[in-house]
Formats: structure tokens, C-alpha cells, sequence
């Protein structure tokens, strides 16, 4: 497959504790009990599982490092820093490479903080997911908006680069209300904003709450009149939307790891449930790791830390590519068409381009603003 797949490694750390079990969360999380002894395993489980994922890539530059979860700003700065000192002893690195941790406002204490940097972390993901009380207590989230706006404060000093994660498509949420939600949020000195639509998921309390009746979310023209609301908020303030949902102010400010993953570079995933991408003698590797943190103890030790590894096809890679290619402004190659059995000239690419949802120039093939809100419908017209 012809491709423009960067070199380097990126490596995923998926640490599973959180301090309360959000309702909307269908992540791989449990519930946080204090500092344990099974905390102080797994973080040698993630060590010895990713000395053993990079001996399997040979001299590979390490490309950035993204601590999720879960909660990672839970962990201790000394964890954090072992896991930081492994990965540039067994990748190597020729420049500053970006590491990203996410944080709870309720753990912004400014020692800590200060470790974590000293750690290595530069750039922290807070996430806020709103700056208006009634929001937070609906979200289950265990801050309130002063708090929030207090934690932000705390970052700014420990950390140069510093993102924002928000949600909106709250029911009764007004187009006004997320404006001046965005607005703040510029105003508090952030360069890069995530906004994510709410979406309810059958597992979580909010899909049980759904089935019932219990709950009704954002119809779906108020969603997108929330949608548009974020693109022209932010595009004003002068932040360009990269991704469906990443807005940075600056190249600079973009996230590197995500780019990474959506540009189809490989990265190891190590933690409970850690998904990874690794191109191997076989081909690309779809892997998943044993999501109970008991499970994934015991296979790190076994040798075995995935409870799913599948080699992809050339097809299935390609696809893969394009779903998250088209996610951003910049694209995929048009060389990955041929892949997928199409050309520029083949009828479901020439409808779209004609429509409005993509654009073919200077050899990429992207989705328009106004495709990139479709996209699964633009890529069922692809890839049937």
C-alpha cells in the first residue's frame, strides 16, 4: 500500500483508575481505592510489557508518549517518570518529543503538578467537559466550575502547552450557552480545545438511563446548530479545526501523538485494554491488551499481554487508514484509492467531490467542513 505513514513509534500508556466511574464512560476504567500494592504491579507489568513490545520493533524513533485512561494524573510523578525514562531508553529520539497526560481538575494540586512536569510531561489535557456547574452535576463529574477554573490556573504554571476537553449536546443545552462556554474557554488561555458531542453508549448509566426513558439527549438538529456553533466560535478566536473534533491555535499547538494515530503511524499500547497499531514482519498488527488489570498482570508476566492480536490485510489497513485520515484537514494520499479498488475518477469519489463532501488537490483526497460532520455516511459511499 502506497502511503505517507510516518517512521516513528507513539506509545499509548492506558492507566484504568478513576476517582468516580463517569456516566457517560464506556472506557476500560474501575473504580480508584487509594494507593495499592496492585498499582505499584502494574506499573512493572507496563514496564516489562513495553520492553518487550519495543524489542519487537527494532530501532524505531520514539515519537511521542500519551498517558490516558481512565485518569492518569492519579499516578504517582515518580510511576509516570519510570515509564517516561523506559521509553526514551528503548526508542530512540533525536529531538523534544511531546508528552501528554490527562488530568482531572480535582487533582490540580501545584506540587503535583510541578512533578508530573518534572516527571517530563509538557503538555496536560484537562478535562474540564464544562465550565457551568449544572453541566458538571448532570456529567457526574466530581469538580465544579470554580474548581475547574482553578485547576487551569495550576496547569498554567507547570505546563507550556495545555488542552481543554469539553462536551456539548447536553439536553436543554442552548446554542448560546456552549458559545459562551467556548468563549471562556479561549479567554482562559487554552491553544487547543477538544469539543466532543455527547453520545450515549448502551453500557454506560446513561444508555441504561436512555432505554428506559429516563434520559433524552440533543435532538438532532439542535446537535448540529451546536456543531456549527463550535466551528465559527472557534474559527473566529482563531483556531483551525485540524480534526472532527480538535481545534488548535498554531500548528504548534496541534496534538502530535493524535496526529500520529490519525496519519496511520504505528504505536504501542500497553495497560489494561490498551489498543496498539504495530507493523510487524507479518504486516500491520491490530492489537488489544487483556482489559482486567488481573489478566493483563498475569499475561505481561506469561509473555502473553494481548487478549487479541490480528494481522491485517492490505485491504482492511487501507480502510482503516481512510477512516482516520478523513477525520482530519489534511487528508490521505489519493495513492491509498488503489487499494480500495477506486481511482479519483471512480463514480461514489467524483459524487462526493461533486457534492461538496470531499476535495482531490495536490495528490490527497480530504473531507470538506461540510463532510467531515457526515463522515460515516461519506465513507459507507466510498468503501460500498
Amino acid at each position: 500500500m502506497t502511503d505517507d505513514r510516518p517512521d516513528g513509534v507513539a506509545i499509548y500508556v492506558h492507566w484504568p483508575y478513576c476517582a468516580r466511574i463517569c456516566p457517560y464512560c464506556d472506557f476500560n476504567v474501575v473504580k480508584d481505592r487509594g494507593w495499592r500494592e496492585e498499582q505499584a504491579v502494574l506499573v512493572r507489568a507496563i514496564l516489562t510489557d513495553l520492553e518487550a513490545q519495543a524489542a519487537l520493533l527494532g530501532s524505531r524513533p520514539l515519537a511521542s508518549i500519551f498517558f490516558g485512561g481512565g485518569t492518569p494524573s492519579l499516578m504517582r510523578p515518580g510511576d509516570v517518570a519510570a515509564i517516561v525514562e523506559a521509553a526514551r531508553r528503548l526508542l530512540p529520539y533525536e529531538r523534544p518529543v511531546e508528552i501528554t497526560l490527562e488530568a482531572n481538575p480535582t487533582d490540580a494540586e501545584a506540587a503535583h503538578f510541578a512533578a508530573l512536569a518534572e516527571a517530563g510531561v509538557n503538555r496536560l489535557s484537562l478535562g474540564v467537559q464544562s465550565l457551568e456547574d449544572r453541566d458538571l452535576a448532570f456529567l457526574g463529574r466530581n469538580h465544579s466550575a470554580d474548581e475547574a477554573r482553578r485547576a487551569i490556573a495550576v496547569a498554567g504554571d507547570a505546563f507550556d502547552r495545555l488542552s481543554i476537553d469539553l462536551i456539548y449536546a447536553l439536553p436543554g443545552q442552548t446554542v448560546d450557552r456552549w458559545r459562551a462556554a467556548l468563549d471562556e474557554a479561549v479567554a482562559l488561555g487554552f491553544e487547543h480545545v477538544s469539543p466532543y458531542q455527547l453520545t450515549i453508549e448502551p453500557t454506560t448509566a446513561f444508555g441504561r438511563a436512555f432505554a428506559r426513558g429516563a434520559l433524552t439527549p440533543s435532538d438532532e438538529d439542535t446537535a448540529a446548530d451546536l456543531y456549527e456553533a463550535t466551528q465559527t466560535t472557534l474559527e473566529a478566536a482563531g483556531f483551525a479545526a485540524y480534526e472532527v473534533s480538535n481545534h488548535a491555535r498554531g500548528v504548534a499547538a496541534r496534538s502530535t501523538h493524535n496526529l500520529h494515530v490519525w496519519r496511520g503511524g504505528d504505536y504501542v499500547g500497553v495497560g489494561p485494554g490498551a489498543h496498539g497499531r504495530l507493523t510487524l514482519g507479518e504486516g500491520r498488527t491490530a492489537t488489544v491488551a487483556h482489559r482486567r488489570i488481573a489478566d493483563y498482570i498475569k499475561g505481561v508476566a506469561s509473555g502473553s499481554p494481548w487478549s487479541e492480536s490480528q494481522t491485517l490485510d492490505p485491504r482492511e489497513a487501507a480502510e482503516e487508514r481512510l477512516l482516520l485520515g478523513l477525520r482530519t484537514t489534511e487528508g490521505v494520499p489519493v495513492s491509498l484509492l488503489r487499494t480500495l479498488g477506486l481511482d479519483p475518477d471512480a463514480p461514489p469519489v467524483v459524487a462526493l467531490v461533486e457534492d461538496g463532501f470531499l476535495t482531490l488537490a495536490d495528490g490527497r483526497l480530504a473531507a470538506t467542513a461540510k463532510g467531515r460532520p457526515v463522515l460515516d455516511a461519506v465513507l459507507k459511499t466510498l468503501l460500498t
